[in-house]
């Protein structure tokens, strides 16, 4: 295994990702902008967060494949959310359910950052990922 996730003492642990991510091994895969389009490049789940968040991790997934990786070896993910409001949380959290239906899916450290907007209006989430291959 290339990655070990930790949660330090006396740190809160936290539903959607542990605080620190060891990794051993030498080739870097890093993932950029993945948004909830499908193969043909149309939106799934327009105004749909929970909707959006679920395409992001199957786009992650086809990524990661292609690079040989799985989500155990993602060491960290960032998002980011489009006008996001403290009360999006559950919508999130249940798309992240959705993905934890479909995919093995792990809980590496991970960024939440709400921003203005994202590049098209109807795009309500976005992911960078990066995982390490031995």
């Amino acid at each position: 295994m290339t990655v070990r996730l930790i949660n330090p003492d006396p740190q809160v642990i936290v539903a959607f990702g542990h605080h620190v991510a060891v990794a051993t091994g030498s080739r870097q895969v890093h993932i950029g902008g993945q948004v909830a389009w499908d193969p043909n490049g149309q939106l799934v789940a327009p105004g749909d967060l929970a909707g959006q968040v679920a395409q992001v991790y199957r786009n992650i997934a086809s990524s990661l494949e292609a690079a040989g990786a799985t989500f155990s070896d993602v060491v960290r993910i960032t998002w980011y959310a489009a006008g996001w409001q403290p009360e999006m949380f559950d919508a999130f959290n249940a798309g992240v359910g959705q993905a934890a239906q479909e995919f093995d899916i792990t809980t590496p450290p991970a960024s939440l950052i709400g921003v203005q907007m994202l590049f098209q209006p109807e795009i309500l989430i976005e992911a960078e990922v990066t995982a390490v291959l031995p």
